[in-house]
């Protein structure tokens, strides 16, 4: 199309020639241009079947000269007896020199992206004209475009399982190198790690109690494990109910093992204050971003996390506050379609941001109904929509049986119920509460103030 209309993509006929010249004249150049290229980044048909036949040979270990691609090329059937000896040739001639070969690869790289950018911007603005979907329609899906573009992959598209197992080979040979480490990131919690395999890209985990269990503070406990993990990349927090003042005291108290009730009251001891600046120099030097705004959807909440720079971690306190893109804008949707659109388009953002998403829920009184105060949540409780659970990679549940009854047996022992886990086994795993200090461990370790 863009030849018929006389207009020309944006690319680098040079840079191509020059990097594939670079690759004939030095072989070293090899891997590092295959690792960084893709073949379609190629605007030149016969560049591109050029590149692909290199990394084929590339990838079997074949030796890599004019002679042995001209060979190959035969036996790949792009061949043409006219020109193509001449051109492999060429790229020699012209071919400045192989040093510079990663600047022709950024080159090439960069009139990739113009190009994506100029497909989405056409497809952008046919969506328009065409009325296909409302504004905010629109809006989210030019910014799903950009986005793509910005973290080097398509929105659509099929793939080839070869493509597909290398990228398992790569993965598989990130986690032989990390050793017995867990591949996912750190809730905090030993046992917790070691069932759910920790905190996965693109997985969405379900946290939900009945209210005052201390799922936010558990939430927030493992939103500062991953960020004191990971300091150079970014934990967002979604608040609908707290505000961020209120989180704030919180991550002083776990962080700092100060009472709670005493930074609530603003009765704190010279030695309180000590450890409060201690503990707020530790949350500076993190990540951690955190957001309040009460009247979020999903698509504001992915809005606002393509624009975070290295995110490896998104929570949402809670499902049952947020509002649907469907009720913003005609309020007629029941509340099960709601939690539903809520809980599939969580799922969704999880995979396109790839990593791992922790929504927070509120169990429903069943139990209670039943007359049965303490019994410990299932899967069934979930408010409203059956879809949490199916879209849901990991359910856990928090319980505590001193939250029903003052007698109970071991105050402060809470238990963590994984009903659902895609990567492993389910169970229920014992924690220590300690309230003074909003903070869930394993129930080995305790804290004692000073």
């Amino acid at each position: 199309m863009d030849d018929l209309l006389g207009r020309q993509m944006p690319h680098s006929l040079e840079a191509e020639q020059a990097a594939l010249g670079s690759m004939l004249l030095d072989s070293r150049c090899v891997p590092q241009v295959v690792e960084a290229l893709r073949p379609d980044e190629f605007y030149l048909r016969q560049n591109r079947e050029i590149f692909e036949t290199l990394c084929h040979m590339f990838t079997h270990a074949m030796r890599i000269d004019p002679v042995t691609l001209l060979e190959q090329l035969q036996v790949s059937g792009v061949y043409d007896e006219k020109t193509t000896r001449d051109y492999v040739f060429q790229l020699l001639d012209i071919t400045p020199t192989a040093a510079n070969v990663m600047s022709y690869v950024e080159i090439i790289k960069g009139k990739a992206v113009l190009r994506s950018l100029e497909e989405a911007a056409d497809d952008i603005v046919t969506m328009i004209r065409e009325g296909g979907g409302t504004p905010a329609d629109v809006l989210e899906a030019a910014e799903r475009r950009v986005y793509a573009i910005r973290q080097g992959r398509n929105t659509q598209g099929l793939e080839h399982i070869s493509k597909v197992i290398q990228e398992v080979y790569l993965r598989l040979g990130e986690l032989q190198s990390r050793g017995n480490r867990i591949p996912g990131l750190s809730t905090g919690i030993g046992r917790l790690d070691a069932t759910i395999a920790g905190l996965n890209k693109s997985d969405l985990v379900l946290l939900a109690s009945r209210p005052g269990m201390g799922k936010t503070s558990f939430a927030l406990n493992m939103a500062l494990s991953v960020a004191k993990s990971v300091p150079d990349r970014a934990v967002v927090f979604f608040s609908l109910e707290m505000s961020r003042e209120q989180l704030g005291m919180r991550l002083l108290a776990t962080e700092g093992l100060v009472n709670n009730k005493s930074l609530i009251t603003g009765a704190l001891s010279p030695a309180d204050w000590e450890k409060i600046a201690v503990a707020a120099a530790v949350l500076n030097r993190t990540g951690l971003l955190i957001d309040d705004n009460p009247s979020l959807t999903v698509a504001d909440m992915n809005a606002k996390c393509r624009r975070v720079e290295n995110l490896s971690l998104v929570i949402v306190d809670y499902l049952q506050l947020m509002q649907s893109a469907g009720t913003r804008q005609n309020g007629s949707e029941s509340r099960q379609q709601i939690v539903s659109d809520i809980s599939r388009s969580l799922k969704i953002m999880a995979k396109e941001l790839q990593v791992p998403v922790l929504c927070l829920s509120q169990l429903s009184r069943a139990g209670e109904r039943e007359g049965v105060m303490a019994r410990k949540p299932r899967l069934s409780d979930l408010r409203e929509s059956g879809a949490i659970e199916q879209d849901a990679d990991i359910v856990m549940f928090l319980y505590r049986e001193d939250y029903y009854s003052e007698d109970a047996d071991n105050p402060n022992l809470a238990e963590c119920i994984v009903a659902k886990n895609r990567h492993g086994e389910t169970g229920t795993l014992p924690l220590q509460w300690q309230p003074d200090y909003t903070l869930f461990t394993d129930v080995e370790t305790r804290y004692e103030e000073d």
